[in-house]
Parts: C-alpha cells; structure tokens; sequence
C-alpha cells in the first residue's frame, strides 16, 4: 500500500457534509481511494508527498454528457449560427457521413486528444456517447472505441434518423431497437434518445429506452431543449438517471423532478455556443431539484472541453452561486452518473482531484478563459 500527502492547502473543499470546506488543511490517499482529511498541521505522515502550494483543491469535475467520439467538425454550421441561422437539430447529419468514413485509428487518436484537454482542464470522470455514425457498424465501432476510455459510454442510436430513413422512419426505429441495439449493448452502459423537436417523440423514446433497459442498459435521456416536449415526464416516469438539456421547464414539471431521483444536467455550453435562452437554474433550485452540470462537448452545438469555463458561463448567465456551480459539476455530475464514489471527497472517495492555482474555488468563476488547473491526479481505475 501506498500513501500520498497533499498539504499545504489553503481551501480544501470536500463535498462531504460532515467534512464541509477546511482551511489550511491537508489530506491523505492511499491506494487512489482517500483515506484521511483534516487540519494540515495534523497530517499523518506518507510514503510521497504533493504540495498545494497555498492553492484551492476540488474534486475532479465529473463530466455526465459528452459526445467526445466522431471525426470532422461543423465550423460553418457555427459560423450560421452567428450570423442569425436558428440552431436545430438536422446539423448532426454533417457529422455522421464523416464519422462513417473515418478509420478507427483516426477516431481513437481524436478521442485521445480530446480526453487529454478534458484532463488538463480538470475533468477525471467522463462519459461518452454514440451517435454520429446512426449504423450498426459504425455505433458499435464508437462504443467499442470510446470504451477504451471511459467505462460510462452510452447508446446513442436515437440521435436523429440518418437520410438514408428518411422516408421510413418505422424502420430506423426497429432497427434502434433490434439489431443495432443488440450489436451495441456489449459495449455500453447507458442507452439515450434525443427526445425533441426534430428528432425522436415521447412515445417513441419510451419505446426504445424500454427496450434498451431489457438488455440491460440503464437510461438517460436529451429533453427539453428546443421546447417542452415532454422529455421531463418520461424521464420521471421511467425513473432516468438523469434529463438533459432542460432549457424549456415548467414548474410542474420542476416539482416532479424534485420528487424523483432524476437528475437535470443542464449544459450552458449548448446556450452559449447556439445563442439560444439560458434557463434560470434558481427557479430548479427553488423547487429542490437535483442539478449537474456537464460540457455537452460535440462538434456541432457545444464544442467546449473546459468544464471550469462551463462553470463561470453558469454563474454569469444561468444565476448559479459559485458554489452551486462547483457541485453541480462534480457532485451532480457523479448523482446523473448513479455514483458515490467520485464526487466528493470523503473518506473511501476515489481520489480525484484537481489542484488550483487559486486560493478559493470562486476564482473559476472570477477568472474565465483562464485556465487556474495547476495538477490534476486521478485514481487508478
């Protein structure tokens, strides 16, 4: 066994509630899980030793809505954007003829840069999706790749129906749910359905995320982002671990979530980068909903990998506290996931964690566009 001392740490924030915030304190891990926390002039001694250097350390932030996998970009379909073209969702269309064409090399190696700014920016949990190849062979080429990263990968096969469905919509469906489905399981945890305008319907999203739980996935869902569709109800009602998007909520539709255990991740890069509403997180927080924050990183609406910059356009934008904005992206992110062991850092956690060259978290928010990451150590899986 060995232990590792992080000392001389100005602002310790544990998102443990019986832990709280510490100043001037100092913490111990031992084989990637933490093990001790308190005073730093109270420390146990280590086998190593890391110095915050008067610094802040957070939990590593905890990225629950990613589609990090695909080859190509879509910097004319944003350069429309800014010059007055209305965001929708056929844009996803463009990606998938390129993914389709790309080798497994070049999506790998894309990936592997991806997941590096993802590190470098504080982000050392991540999931990822599917769905930019709308194929059998090309979903589970994704997955299987993706994989290889991250172990909370999700089924996207409902993004959107691919030209070729164009005109038999019943069919992409069985296909969703038939043999892409199956070929596909074995490599995700999750399964998701873009349930909106321009993409899948309520009933047709119950149906496919129904047939996803058989094989044992377990379900997310996008919703409510380009109006009230209906994503939070059936997100409720199947009991999803988390409804995504959530741009478009009523008040009804707040309390009920309040009342289950889904989560709502909003994703403020997707508002920022289609110049879309941002919703006002105080109205979720006032009824008692759970929230996470996540980068929503993809080509075509949301192509940021900086979670501390999703952070200050939160607190700038949505009416986040700092502090709120903090747990979202690192608490709330771990609840959208389904786990406790990231997160926090309690006695048990994983030790994730991320140093600041900052003497308090607020600085994220303070100070964006700078990158105030100074180290970044992630637990062995």
């Amino acid at each position: 066994m060995t232990s590792t001392l992080v000392t001389n740490i100005k602002q310790l924030v544990t998102n443990d509630p019986e832990l709280g915030t510490l100043s001037d304190a100092a913490l111990v891990y031992t084989d990637g899980k933490i093990c001790w926390v308190g005073e730093k002039t109270k420390a146990p001694s280590a086998d190593s030793l890391i110095d915050a250097d008067g610094g802040s350390v957070v939990p590593g932030f905890v990225d629950s809505h990613t589609h990090a996998i695909f080859a190509g970009d879509r910097l004319q379909d944003f350069l429309a954007r800014m010059n007055g073209t209305k965001y929708a969702a056929g844009g996803i269309k463009t990606t998938v003829a390129e993914t389709r064409a790309a080798s497994d090399d070049s999506l790998r190696n894309h990936l592997e840069n991806v997941v590096t700014e993802f590190t470098e920016h504080g982000i050392t949990t991540f999931e990822i999706k599917s769905g930019y190849g709308l194929d059998v062979e090309t979903e589970v080429k994704l997955l299987r790749i993706a994989r290889e990263f991250t172990e909370e990968t999700t089924f996207l096969g409902a993004h959107v129906i691919p030209s070729e469905f164009a005109n038999d919509r019943r069919a992409y469906i069985d296909l969703v749910k038939g043999k892409m489905l199956e070929a596909a399981a074995p490599y995700a945890k999750w399964i998701d359905v873009f349930c909106d305008k321009g993409a899948f319907t309520v009933d047709e999203a119950r149906e496919i995320l129904k047939v996803g739980e058989s094989h044992g996935l377990l379900g997310r869902l996008h919703g409510n982002q380009l109006g009230d569709t209906g994503g939070i109800e059936l997100a409720v009602e199947l009991d999803l671990a988390s409804v995504d998007h959530c741009t478009y909520a009523t008040d009804a539709q707040l309390e009920s979530l309040a009342a289950s255990k889904t989560v709502a991740t909003l994703l403020p890069g997707a508002e920022f980068s289609t110049r879309s509403p941002y919703p006002d997180v105080r109205r979720f927080f006032e009824k008692g909903v759970n929230v996470a924050l996540a980068t929503d990183f993809n080509p075509g609406s949301s192509y940021i990998s900086s979670m501390p910059f999703v952070m200050a356009i939160a607190v700038r934008d949505m009416h986040f506290t700092p502090e709120q904005a903090l747990q979202a992206a690192t608490k709330g992110g771990a609840a959208a996931l389904r786990r406790n062991d990231i997160g926090h850092l309690g006695i048990g956690a994983r030790a994730d964690l991320v140093l600041l060259a900052a003497p308090s978290y607020e600085y994220i928010a303070y100070r964006p566009g700078a990158n105030l990451v100074k180290q970044v150590l992630v637990a062995n899986p």
